[in-house]
């Protein structure tokens, strides 16, 4: 399918990517981008033939966040059309957080204010040495608020203060040791370093894979009870006596591959 800002391509391993295409505008977002975002992403839940989604986009930069006319248009709006822009942005967001297959963001280039979010929603990144990063909002008067739950969650409290407060900006390395990227190379290495993790996860269980990603979701900063402790247990139940788990431990003790890798 193709929009006339963002793609979706879709490969014969089940990758897919979707990417945005503004590279004359430096791929920033306005209302019409985010909009083909949220339905982009609202599509793939459903599809079993996906198994692993890349979030790219076209030109020397990942995205120099919102669009200066739609900020133009947003400081015309009064409280409730703000807040209702908010939501729309949000929403999009949090479509690309919960995705079921492991999410992969490719950043080429500058990523600025909005687009940390993007890079904080997807669960591993990958970033050009020339990659810089930005949360820039309090230059302006405005803050990060929309994405910040995500990124504080990708790179912690402590380093949310400071660059939500001081809009430094900050290249790929500052980025890797904070967690926002997990993985920083040459410019030239970026597509062969995406594929060496897609090529990770096609070699493992299609739904071990999207139950993994939702265990972190579920688990993470939770209570160890004796509740989720039996909450564990039922899982490891479940998957062992499904038809993929079956499988699997069949293949493993024949020595042999399971039929769902990809070469």
């Amino acid at each position: 399918m193709e929009y006339a800002t963002v793609t979706t391509s879709i490969d014969a391993r089940g990758v897919a990517t979707v990417a945005m295409n503004r590279p004359e505008k430096h791929n920033a977002f306005d209302d019409a981008v985010i909009a083909e975002l949220r339905e982009a992403f609202d599509e793939l839940p459903g599809r079993e033939d996906v198994r692993v989604v890349v979030l790219a986009s076209e030109g020397r930069s990942f995205s120099a966040g919102a669009d200066l006319g739609w900020m133009k248009r947003m400081a015309e709006y009064d409280y409730q059309h703000n807040l209702q822009d908010a939501r729309l942005l949000a929403g999009m967001l949090e479509a690309l957080y919960t995705l079921p297959q492991p999410t992969i963001a490719r950043v080429q280039g500058a990523a600025y204010g909005g687009a940390v979010g993007l890079v904080s929603c997807c669960d591993m990144a990958v970033a050009t040495e020339r990659a810089g990063f930005s949360l820039s909002e309090v230059k302006i008067g405005l803050i990060p608020a929309t994405i910040s739950p995500y990124v504080i969650r990708a790179i912690g409290e402590r380093a949310s203060r400071r660059y939500f407060t001081t809009a430094e900006r900050f290249d790929a390395a500052e980025a890797h040791r904070l967690g926002l990227v997990s993985e920083v190379v040459a410019e030239g290495a970026l597509d062969d370093a995406v594929d060496t993790l897609v090529t990770a996860l096609l070699q493992n269980g299609p739904m071990a894979v999207r139950m993994a990603k939702g265990l972190v979701g579920d688990m993470a900063g939770r209570e160890i009870t004796a509740e989720l402790v039996e909450d564990t247990c039922e899982r490891i139940a479940r998957i062992r006596v499904s038809e993929e788990g079956q499988a699997g431990l069949g293949a493993f003790l024949e020595k042999r591959k399971p039929g769902w890798v990809v070469e």
